[in-house]
């Protein structure tokens, strides 16, 4: 049987899961417990937001520019030296030595997602460096989830719905979970067992871009600000005109195409709008985004789970409500798990899949030809 440095079994250790997602708002770090039957229990979350120089590289990154090999190498390591902090505090909070730790599962910071493109395959990048984790933190670590599903045939997104389906799935209910990160991406966890995941479009990306924009602060905070403007019909008719809305999936998406370049092609004929307004027409973008899919692909849902960031955004949640009625939304919290940590947790389950030989990617969310083992170990 393999087991980790204590002579513990590999599949009831303990993992801790990094994750700074396209938000750019920093890093979530959890400590989780695994049960032999593989169920999660998170101990401990802690959190580091980026430095300003690091988050405006990071962002910068995702499009071409001067030099960008070695900026991007020493953006990883300044990553990686953020993710160090964050295992260091949770071990602290936790009491634990890095010893105790099976293994950290570090999913890096996605600056390109061009998966099935150019040469009919593609490819997905993370910004990381785990083998600087695994000096930093004496842990083993795993990470480069997405590259092996994307070699497969796949979109290498989303990820998170096998973790979904052992954390929120229920026998014979259908149940939908999103998750609101800078991109949205839905999961849904049908009744006969089967489960279907893809990104929707745009979540907080391009509404903290414009609230930082125009107020300063790195995002609106409730939905304050957008809760005060007006939705703007024909600018949201522009913005839905986009055809990723209307793929079916597999399918997922970032930056490389939901940026502030997008944003400003569609404003260019709609000059005249107020920001304040422009902020309620995003969040009304993600909530009718998400809604529609979620209508034509699991009208028979009635429960959807909201996770990330934008969880805690009381305004899309209300927008979300309107636009599904009979469909309860709610927060993860009321399920145990507090939603920023959700994604954290499924990169620690996805680490521990790796140690233990199994798949981690579902072939029928991904598109990929089959199941993978997803990951690369860097022992401590």
């Amino acid at each position: 049987m393999t087991t980790d440095r204590n002579d513990s079994p590999i599949g009831s250790g303990l993992y801790i899961g990094l994750m700074s997602g396209t938000s750019l708002d920093g890093v979530d770090g959890v400590l989780v417990a695994f049960a032999d039957d593989g169920k999660p229990r998170l101990k401990q979350h802690a959190s580091s937001p980026f430095a300003n120089d690091l988050r405006a590289e990071l962002l910068a990154l995702n499009t071409s520019g001067d030099n960008e090999l070695h900026r991007a190498a020493l953006a990883a390591n300044g990553l990686v030296r953020t993710y160090a902090q964050v295992v260091r505090d949770l071990l602290k909070q936790a009491g634990l030595k890095s010893s105790d730790i099976a293994a950290i599962g570090a999913h890096g910071q996605t600056v390109r997602h061009r998966p099935q493109e150019f040469d009919r395959n593609g490819y997905t990048l993370q910004l990381n460096n785990p083998a600087l984790l695994a000096e930093l933190s004496g842990c083993t670590v795993v990470a480069d989830f997405r590259s092996r599903d994307v070699a497969a045939g796949g979109q290498g997104a989303p990820l998170v719905p096998a973790f979904h389906v052992g954390v929120f799935g229920r026998p014979n209910e259908t149940v939908a979970v999103l998750n609101l990160g800078g991109i949205a991406n839905l999961s849904v966890l049908r009744a006969d067992g089967s489960v279907l995941g893809f990104d929707c479009g745009p979540a907080n990306a391009l509404m903290d871009y414009w609230c930082h924009e125009h107020t300063g602060k790195w995002y609106d905070a409730n939905g304050t600000w957008a809760a005060q403007g007006k939705v703007v019909g024909p600018l949201l008719a522009a913005l839905l005109q986009e055809p990723y809305f209307s793929q079916t999936p597999p399918k997922s998406t970032g930056r490389d195409l939901f940026n502030p370049d997008w944003l400003h092609q569609a404003l260019a004929k709609h000059s005249d709008v107020d920001a304040q307004d422009v902020q309620a027409t995003l969040a009304e973008l993600t909530a009718i985004s998400c809604a529609d899919d979620l209508k034509r692909l699991a009208p028979e849902a009635k429960e959807l789970i909201v996770c990330g960031g934008g969880a805690l955004n009381q305004h899309l949640m209300k927008r979300l409500e309107a636009h599904l009625p009979g469909v309860l939304v709610q927060s993860s919290t009321v399920h145990g798990i507090d939603p920023q940590q959700v994604e954290a947790a499924a990169f620690a389950w996805l680490a521990r899949q790796c140690l233990l030989g199994l798949p981690g990617n579902l072939a029928s969310v991904t598109g990929a030809r089959g199941p993978r083992i997803l990951g690369a170990i860097y022992p401590a």
